[in-house]
């Protein structure tokens, strides 16, 4: 009979079904982690789902705080206080806790909630910054006037977010019809953050409001070369111009060069073969000709001007004499010192000869655009190496000023161009070795326009021998025909001012998937095997120790920055450049990649909504000008329930991907050579250089 019974178990032991056997219960952790590989798969509602369970089944205190930021972010600020709320009954001595809660409230526009949880936070600690400064918006929200000033007055003394600190302070001193506390608290927003082009518009109207008519109108004039279909700024610049006290060309301002540097040729050693590369000058913001009907040119030595295409002598000059391309009616021509005309019919090249090898030559250009589209914009005269063609390009009738020079001598004028010369000689090194194979790389970029790449930021900036330096030419000289190569061909070797942390894949950035372009971390105390969503608060309002925080001879507005647009300006922005979707109601992140870069966002509308794309799109639609970077979150701000403005707190600067300027800057203070530092951020790409006609072996990190 026990025979019988112990076979009777084995058989049921092996019929029973798979799927009867007990599963086998995840870990806190486990599902902390799926929750968060949803959100990193693009689906957010989801990923907040799978959080909300979480905190329901096990009170996992994580598992609240990404709700809640996720909650925020799809702009459901009720939903955010509910969890919090939640939350803090079961963590009520918890500081993450209370500050998430107390976000949760001043997003909600429930102000009074908010002070009451802030005011519950210790003020002697690292983070106390940014407590005066959400402390001081609910004390706003409740018209709580003087203690709110206090609170921002105490934030800008501890350096947290000190733009934004100004810029609050600045808002109730214009309330209060103060302006000349408002001036200077607004200036001070600007000079920590040159990008901050509301608190610039503010600063412009208090100066106004002061009689300073000058640099008030200097001001708007700044915005406008970024902002030129702004309404209330070409108001103030109609209003403002018959009030000058002295010629407008004299407050833009305009650098003039009044004689001619003597510059060493660049020349690369024996064996090593270079080439001469096409610059077009005084670009447009994406690299194409601006217009323009003369070109005033002076060379600093004998000359002689030479058609183009055919090589036919028309003209020859002597040193340091001031020569003028004219474009009339359709017809261009040059014009000598003695007036006489000299006709062309496409492209002039105007070639200075010197003496000797040993001395190079150079040509001013009178009136050269710089940073198009910046708030830095500028026209200034330029001096540059090599020769100079005058092309007409009769479908844009306009004519194309041409920078024909060595590839080592462009690179000698992008160096201080794009990076400061006082940083570490070796993150000078990388930048001159990612210039070259930039140029290299995209050689003809812009060759339907006759040149191979442009002077501005869509290609590289470069400003001739007026940019050059000492140190900056020492790298160049140092690298000569150094490069990086991928499969034995030049990268594609993008850089940004600031990564803010972490630098962004290709793919992330809505550009191609590249295999050495892939995210990269610059934190020193921060593990991104762990990284949450809500952990983008954390490192956005309290910035960790990264390499890219290097302060030295650069903002650092770069690596952490704060903006206040208005709903009124992101209204006018998103029509003027989109469609007309009536007041913005919210901003929502639809896709963030691991890096915190955002690269789909929607905009509601009280008459419809709008998708954008791309980190560049997502830069150039959300604020005056452009926003410094993509990696940012944003928190709407009410007054008396009415939504007034978003406050974005943001890393880095530029796109993010690849090479991290000041990233390298920091590395090399801390010692890294600069070819252990282009291997860091671009993983998988090698380093030549043509003294060892070998690629030399990457080392496994």
């Amino acid at each position: 009979m026990k025979a019988f019974l112990f076979f009777l178990l084995g058989w049921m032991c092996l019929t029973l079904p798979l799927g009867a056997e007990e599963t086998p219960q995840k870990t806190e952790e486990e599902r902390l982690q799926e929750a968060g590989e949803l959100y990193f798969d693009y689906k957010p509602q989801e990923a907040l789902e799978a959080y909300i369970d979480l905190s329901k089944d096990t009170n996992n205190r994580q598992a609240f705080l990404n709700a809640a930021f996720i909650a925020l972010e799809q702009n459901d600020p009720k939903q955010a206080v509910d969890i919090m709320s939640a939350a803090y009954k079961i963590y009520p001595q918890d500081r993450e806790t209370i500050e998430m809660a107390a976000e949760a409230y001043l997003a909600d526009g429930q102000y009074q909630s908010a002070e009451k949880l802030l005011s519950m936070l210790p003020e002697n600690t690292k983070r106390a910054g940014f407590l005066y400064i959400n402390l001081a918006r609910a004390q706003m929200g409740l018209n709580e006037k003087r203690l709110a000033k206090y609170n921002l007055k105490m934030a800008v003394r501890a350096g947290t977010h000190p733009a934004l600190a100004n810029y609050l302070l600045g808002l109730l001193y214009e309330e209060e019809k103060d302006y000349k506390q408002a001036a200077e608290v607004f200036r001070k927003a600007t000079v920590y953050d040159h990008q901050f082009i509301e608190a610039k518009k503010h600063y412009a109207a208090a100066l106004e409001e002061l009689g300073n008519y000058n640099e008030s109108y200097r001001q708007y004039r700044m915005i406008y070369s970024s902002e030129k279909s702004n309404r209330e700024v070409n108001q103030a610049l109609a209003r403002l111009k018959p009030r000058l006290s002295r010629p407008e060309k004299e407050i833009i301002g305009g650098k003039e060069i009044l004689k001619h540097h003597i510059v060493k040729p660049l020349m690369p050693p024996e064996g090593l073969k270079t080439r001469e590369i096409k610059i077009g000058l005084g670009m447009r913001q994406n690299g194409r000709p601006s217009t323009r009907d003369t070109v005033h040119f002076i060379p600093s030595h004998d000359f002689k001007i030479t058609d183009a295409q055919t090589g036919k002598v028309l003209a020859s000059g002597k040193a340091k004499e001031s020569w003028v391309a004219v474009l009339k009616d359709r017809k261009p021509y040059l014009l000598s010192p003695k007036n006489k005309k000299i006709s062309f019919k496409k492209s002039i090249l105007i070639t200075p000869s010197s003496p000797s090898e040993e001395e190079g030559h150079t040509l001013i250009v009178k009136n050269v655009m710089s940073g198009a589209g910046m708030t830095w914009a500028s026209v200034d005269d330029k001096e540059y190496r090599g020769k100079l063609q005058i092309t007409y390009n009769s479908t844009l009738n306009t004519l194309i000023p041409i920078n024909i020079v060595n590839i080592e001598e462009y690179l000698a004028g992008v160096i201080a161009s794009e990076m400061p010369t006082q940083f570490p000689m070796n993150a000078l090194r990388a930048q001159a070795v990612l210039a070259r194979t930039y140029a290299l790389k995209h050689l003809g970029k812009h060759k339907y326009y006759g040149y191979d790449l442009c002077d501005t930021q869509n290609c590289q900036v470069y400003g001739g021998v007026s940019s050059e330096s000492e140190r900056g030419n020492t790298a160049v000289e140092s690298t000569m025909g150094e490069i990086m190569r991928y499969k034995q061909k030049p990268i594609e070797s993008v850089f940004s001012a600031n990564c803010g942390g972490v630098t962004q894949s290709a793919k992330e950035a809505g550009w191609y998937e590249t295999p050495y372009l892939q995210p990269v971390s610059d934190y020193k105390d921060f593990d991104f095997d762990t990284l949450q969503p809500y952990h983008f608060k954390e490192l956005l309002q309290y910035p960790h120790d990264a390499y890219s925080r290097y302060g030295k001879n650069v903002s650092l507005a770069a690596f952490r920055w704060t903006r206040v647009v208005e709903v009124d300006d992101i209204t006018q922005v998103i029509k003027r450049k989109k469609k007309d979707i009536g007041r913005i109601t919210g901003i929502i992140p639809l896709r963030r990649g691991r890096s915190g870069y955002v690269s789909r966002l929607l905009v509601r509308g009280t008459k419809g909504n709008i998708t954008l794309n791309k980190e560049n799109v997502i830069r150039n639609n959300l604020s005056l000008g452009m926003l410094r970077s993509s990696y940012f979150i944003v928190e709407p701000n009410y007054r008396d329930r009415e939504l007034e403005f978003f406050v974005f707190y943001g890393g880095g600067w530029g796109h993010g991907v690849g090479f991290d300027q000041t990233g390298a800057a920091g590395r090399a203070e801390d010692g890294q050579d600069y070819k252990e530092i282009l291997n860091h951020y671009f993983p998988l790409a090698d380093f030549y250089s043509p003294s060892l006609e070998t690629t030399s072996d990457k080392k496994a990190k």
